[in-house]
């Protein structure tokens, strides 16, 4: 599974996010999805570096390339150091503040970006590290101080122990995405407020930024040798590409890494790189010429991923995507350390998470992994650097051998005495009524029971399993006006998550447009006013349809609660046209749960977000709020998401019938029919544990 794109930055309270309607930077869409339960943690014994700063679905594909070669020995002296890439940081920063709650403090007792830096300071001197490269996306909402001042406090961290580090600004960090640097207000960005050239100017390594501020270059020494790092940010305009050029043509002898927010991207494989128009655009105009750019950083697009290009030189330039934000909690504090092997001609990668280490044991789940071991994360690449380089750096060489293989010693290091979590034991159902009963329970609808692969019924009911008298009734095919939907839109299935106790599910087959096939509570059901001040928990068994895409079923609904939300007495603002209750897939593959609290200061809009969700794949969502706490928490295959709701107690109603696979906008619809299956919803008037969801059994 995954929970794991980013999001525009939003003027709604925390936790709303773009609403139903057109998409939006629809190019950001995310392409890579992180097997979680595929990250495996390989035995290493102890060292003497420090390992944890400030505390006393499916087996991944291989991506084709050269797999990672077998390091040195252990006790083998080279010449080499390390380069660490810290990935988009935007939830880090978003999620620490105190108006998100601190859901990483709060949780954790510590914080992933403070983590990261903590462990980079502590480990750059036995792990050889002369700079650090950030690839953007700092914070994830450009106009809130607070995660800036997430941001400064990590970074700071790096200058206070003198460890270099680039930056650059991403498409969250400035005012407007759509726009290149030349035509920016310099004097409104606050990118260059909390990061401009005077605190850049005070780093050893700093060459000059652009006249725009945003971009910049470093020149670091390592094994005897320099280096250039040159940072593009967000949208570069032909001046800015002009002056990275003019900075290439000032030091024709330094090997240049190129970072950008992005360049290359993933495949809809999960697994291969993909080209991008901007990506494209860089190496036509400024890469492939320029033969000293040997390597390519970039965030942005969710994931990891390698491509290796050969210039106009007939040398190879090896182009990377790190961001790992769509991960559990976050990206869950992984970042990417390279070690440039100048012995052995290799460029070693590991990924891996400084913070998953800080974490108290009792909040571990086998979900955090300090090391990613598949071949998009960590890798060999073979590079003969003194022949890459000779066109233009005629003398280079390594150093003599003063050290013994870095990433060794850093992959000993981070797993020293951390033994993991193992996947909790689950059990199938042996029956379907093999799952534990809830008295509080006003809902409980079963996809099952229907004749295998024949349409269900117009008019068919789905009762209501928990006893409520709160069933279903399938909705007349020619409503609303225009739709086209057919009987046989919906079929029985056989089909069903491993852990769900029916035997079956129900298929929607609205491919898109007007076609429309969904189910509705009767007009006089008593869920319709329910307000659920005691909290509640909704538990639905999904699966997205293989078929699923953004142009054609983006905020497609499992389930809404039928009305206008602005119509709610007391509604204090947030998309008026929506429903009270919204529970969807977004453009980018989220899970959208989003609602107007019956209890909330003010009455406007509360969400929960996943991260990126896996298509053709049964997935069990459970949001749970704490009346106590008033707090919201969505969890996606057992593991609690970053992006919950806070102050939040209860669902108002306008009175009106839920709706099973549509949704509704402005008072019209249903509408935004669903794409897959939904084999069970679950609907409780009380938060429940996990050992009371329907993927526990009845024992």
């Amino acid at each position: 599974m995954t929970l794991p794109f980013d999001h525009i930055p939003s003027t709604t309270p925390d936790g709303a996010e773009p609403t139903p309607g057109p998409t939006p930077n629809n190019h950001r869409r995310s392409l890579l999805k992180i097997g979680l339960s595929s990250w495996l943690v390989p035995a290493l014994g102890s060292s003497a570096l420090v390992t944890a700063c400030g505390s006393d679905d499916d087996a991944s594909i291989p991506v084709a390339g050269p797999a990672l070669a077998p390091a040195p020995a252990a006790s083998a002296p080279i010449s080499s150091f390390g380069l660490v890439v810290l990935p988009d940081t935007q939830f880090y920063s978003r999620y620490a503040t105190a108006e998100t709650g601190n859901q990483f403090a709060k949780r954790y007792g510590s914080t992933p970006y403070l983590a990261q830096t903590q462990w980079i300071a502590a480990n750059a001197k036995a792990l050889k590290i002369p700079f650090v490269i950030h690839v953007g996306d700092i914070v994830d909402q450009v106009g809130k101080p607070q995660q800036w001042q997430i941001a400064d406090t990590a970074m700071k961290v790096l200058e206070d122990n003198a460890v270099p580090y680039s930056v650059l600004a991403g498409n969250h960090d400035v005012q407007d995405e759509s726009v290149s640097d030349d035509v920016r207000d310099l004097s409104d960005e606050p990118y260059l407020q909390w990061f401009g050239t005077s605190r850049a100017q005070k780093q050893a390594t700093f060459g000059a930024r652009d006249p725009s501020g945003f971009h910049e270059y470093h020149v670091f020494s390592a094994e005897g040798q320099r280096f250039l790092v040159l940072s593009l940010s967000w949208n570069a305009s032909n001046d800015g590409i002009n002056w990275a050029r003019d900075v290439l043509q000032s030091h024709p002898t330094l090997p240049t890494i190129l970072v950008n927010h992005q360049l290359i991207a993933i495949a809809n494989d999960a697994v291969q790189p993909l080209e991008v128009d901007y990506g494209l655009m860089l190496w036509n105009r400024l890469i492939k010429s320029n033969d000293q750019i040997f390597m390519t950083i970039n965030g942005h697009f969710h994931g990891s991923a390698r491509l290796t290009k050969t210039n106009e030189f007939g040398n190879a330039v090896e182009e990377m995507v790190v961001d790992y934000q769509m991960a559990y909690q976050g990206g869950n504090g992984l970042l990417r350390y390279y070690e440039m092997d100048l012995s052995n001609n290799q460029i070693r990668a590991l990924s891996f998470s400084p913070w998953v280490k800080q974490k108290p044991v009792e909040t571990l789940n086998e979900f955090d992994k300090l090391m990613l071991t598949d071949a998009n994360n960590q890798f060999t690449i073979a590079m003969d650097f003194a022949k890459r380089f000779a066109g233009f750096a005629p003398n280079f060489k390594a150093a003599t051998p003063s050290s013994t293989a870095l990433t060794v010693a850093a992959s000993t290091a981070i797993l020293a005495g951390y033994k993991g979590v193992d996947a909790a034991a689950s059990k199938p159902a042996t029956g379907p009524n093999d799952f534990p009963k809830v008295a509080e329970t006003l809902a409980h609808w079963r996809f099952f029971g229907g004749t295998v692969g024949s349409a269900v019924a117009d008019g068919a009911v789905i009762a209501d399993a928990s006893g409520s008298n709160n069933s279903l009734k399938r909705g007349a095919l020619n409503a609303p006006n225009g739709n086209t939907a057919l009987v046989d839109d919906l079929l029985w299935s056989s089909d069903h998550h491993r852990l769900s106790s029916a035997p079956g599910c129900v298929q929607f087959r609205n491919a898109a447009g007007p076609r429309l096939s969904y189910f509705l509570t009767d007009a006089a059901a008593a869920i319709n006013s329910a307000t659920f001040t005691t909290g509640y928990t909704v538990e639905a068994f999904i699966k997205l349809d293989k078929n699923w895409t953004a142009s054609q079923n983006a905020w497609m609904n499992i389930m809404t609660r039928a009305g206008r939300r602005g119509n709610l007495p007391g509604f204090a603002g947030g998309l008026p046209q929506s429903p009270p209750l919204q529970f969807a897939i977004s453009n980018l593959k989220e899970v959208q749960w989003e609602v107007i609290p019956e209890q909330a200061t003010p009455r406007s809009s509360r969400t929960n977000w996943s991260g990126e969700i896996l298509l053709d794949t049964w997935l069990h969502v459970a949001v749970v709020n704490n009346p106590v706490a008033k707090e919201t928490t969505m969890y996606v295959e057992g593991a609690p998401i970053l992006r919950n709701a806070i102050d939040s107690l209860g669902l108002a109603t306008l009175n009106l019938v839920w709706t099973i696979g549509g949704g509704y906008w402005d008072g019209g619809g249903p509408g935004g029919g669903f794409l897959g299956s939904i084999g069970e919803i679950r609907i409780a008037a009380k938060p429940l544990p996990p050992a009371q969801w329907l993927t526990a059994r009845a024992t």
